[in-house]
C-alpha cells in the first residue's frame, strides 16, 4: 500500500471530507518531515506508512472534536514537528493556525514547512507557552505529548479566549491526571479517538476554565 493509499482510506475511515488537494498537501509535508528527520531528529516515528497513521491520522481525528467554523484561532503548544498543528492547518484553511514551539531547531522546520507547503494561516512563533503573549486570545489551545493535563492548563491557560476549550491528545486513559487538575480546570469530555493502523489507545481530553 503507497502512502497516498493508506492516506485517503485512513480519511474515510475516519468519517472525514478532504478532498485530492489537502491529501496532496498532507503527503507533502510527510516528505519535509521524513527529510528534516534523518538530520534533526523531529520525531522518532520512521517509516512512512507508520508517520501516515501515527502522525497524520492521529492529528486529524481531533477534527470531529473541534469547532468547525471559519476564523476559528488555535494554537499548538509544543508543536515539535508540526503535530498536530500542521494538519490541522492542511485540513483546515479557515482557520488561523500558531505553531508554538521554544527549539529554534524546530521552529526552523516550520517555518520551512509553512513556506513549501503554502500556508497562509499558519504563523510560527519560537518561545515557551508560558512566555508568550498573544494579541488576541484563541478558541482552541491543543497540545499533543506536551506535558501533564495539570501543566498544559497552568501554561497554557493565558491563551484562551473567553469560553474557549484546552484540548491534550493522551494515549491511555489519563484518570491520574485529570484527578490531579486544580478546581478551575474542568474537563467537559474525554473521547476515545480510533486511529486506523495505530494499535494502543488514544484519548482526546477537552477541558475549560472556570472562571470568576
Amino acid at each position: 500500500m503507497t502512502a497516498g493509499e493508506a492516506l485517503a482510506e485512513g480519511i474515510a475511515a475516519l468519517g472525514l471530507d478532504l478532498d485530492h488537494a489537502p491529501q496532496t498537501k498532507l503527503l507533502a509535508y510527510l516528505t519535509l518531515l521524513e527529510k528534516w528527520n534523518r538530520t534533526h531528529n523531529l520525531t522518532s516515528i520512521h517509516g512512512v506508512l507508520r508517520m501516515v497513521s501515527h502522525h497524520l491520522l492521529d492529528s486529524l481525528a481531533v477534527l470531529p472534536h473541534l469547532p468547525h467554523r471559519a476564523g476559528l484561532r488555535l494554537i499548538d503548544v509544543g508543536s515539535g514537528g508540526g503535530l498536530p498543528g500542521i494538519p490541522l492547518a492542511i485540513a483546515r484553511p479557515a482557520w488561523q493556525v500558531v505553531l508554538l514551539d521554544s527549539s529554534q531547531k524546530k521552529c526552523a522546520f516550520l517555518r520551512q514547512a509553512a513556506a513549501e507547503l503554502k500556508l497562509s494561516n499558519a504563523e510560527v512563533v519560537n518561545s515557551r507557552a508560558e512566555s508568550f503573549e498573544s494579541a488576541r486570545p484563541f478558541d482552541v489551545v491543543i497540545a499533543r505529548a506536551f506535558s501533564s493535563l495539570a501543566e498544559v492548563a497552568a501554561n497554557a491557560t493565558h491563551l484562551l479566549a473567553r469560553g474557549a476549550r484546552l484540548v491534550a491528545m493522551k494515549g491511555n486513559y489519563p484518570k491520574a491526571e485529570i484527578a490531579a487538575l486544580p478546581s478551575h480546570v474542568a474537563v467537559v469530555a474525554v473521547h476515545l479517538l480510533e486511529i486506523p493502523g495505530v494499535e494502543g489507545q488514544r484519548h482526546l481530553v477537552i477541558m475549560e476554565m472556570q472562571r470568576a
